[in-house]
Parts: structure tokens; sequence; C-alpha cells
């Protein structure tokens, strides 16, 4: 890749996005590895790029567009997508134990957002854990708010069945519309 000459507020807007890219990857790709391989493609892209970026946006919803981007032509590149060991994902919740908090909560909502078709889980860890708002999420996902509303809808419902110890129902909360 050639030297990239982008202004340096930009460069420091890109740092400062990257913690909540890196945690967004993680969460999307459930192996530190792959996020961190995500997060640096984000940003070659974003830097190769920067002329594009118009400074009236948030340049977090910019790097999480180019993120989604980036992991969609993945998994077309794979056609299959990484399952993580049950065992690696316990232990990586182990490294994240913080004292006053429950621990096997924790390893249940992993396992439960692990089991959520990914349609579902971004949408859901966009708005939820990234705090973007159903329009942001809309953009970096490039589909419309209410597929967006709906998604999520279904996705909380799937993960209440899943922390309750049942079986996700996967037509659950689709209404056929004449």
């Amino acid at each position: 890749m050639p030297v990239v000459d982008a202004p340096t507020a930009f460069r420091q807007q890109l740092l400062g996005a990257i913690p909540r890219l890196r945690r967004y990857a993680r969460s999307l790709v459930f192996d530190a590895s792959a996020a961190d391989d995500l997060v640096q493609t984000t940003l070659e892209r974003a830097l190769a790029h920067w002329h594009q970026f118009d400074q009236r946006r948030d340049i977090l919803v910019w790097t999480l567009s180019i993120a989604h981007n980036a992991f969609m032509d993945e998994r077309r590149r794979d056609k299959r997508m990484t399952l993580v060991d049950p065992q690696e994902a316990r232990s990586a919740l182990d490294t994240l134990q913080a004292p006053g908090h429950d621990v096997g909560l924790r390893m249940d909502l992993l396992a439960a957002l692990a089991q959520l078709p990914l349609e579902q889980r971004q949408p859901l860890l966009l708005v939820t854990l990234e705090q973007l708002s159903y329009a942001e999420c809309a953009e970096v996902l490039r589909i419309p708010v209410g597929t967006v509303m709906s998604r999520i809808s279904r996705a909380r419902v799937a993960l209440r069945e899943l922390l309750d110890g049942r079986p996700a129902q996967p037509g659950r909360g689709l209404r056929r519309v004449i």
C-alpha cells in the first residue's frame, strides 16, 4: 500500500474510533485474531480513502461501514462462517472478568449471541453495544431503518429465549403480510 498523506486531524479522529471499532469487530467475529485483522483492513481502507470522508459525518459510523463491508467481502470470499470453540470463548471471557460482574451471565450472553444469525447480531450490536441510532445502523449495514428495527426485535426475542434456556424459534417474530 502506498504511503497515505491523510491530514493530522483525520488521523486523530481515526485513532479515537479504534477502541469502539475493535470492540464491534470482536463481537462480530468472536475471534480476537480475526477481529484484529478486520480492524487492520478497515484502517487501511479508511486511510487509503480519507479524501472521501465527509467531515460533517461521524467517523465512527463511516469506519463501521467500512468494517461491515470488509467483513461481508471476507464472508463472500470464504463462503463459510468461522466458529469459535466454546472453550476459547470461555477463556476469553475469563480474561475480561471484572470484579462485581456476573461471569456466568457474560458466558451465557456470549453463547446466546453466537447462536443469533449474523443478520440479527450485527444490528443488535451496533445499536446496543456501539449505541448507534437506528438510522446510523441502517447506514452502516445499507439496509432500511425498518429492517434494522425488525431484526433487532427478533434478535431480542431470540436472546430472551436462549437466556431462559429455550431454543430460539427461527420463524418467531415474523408475520406474513398479504
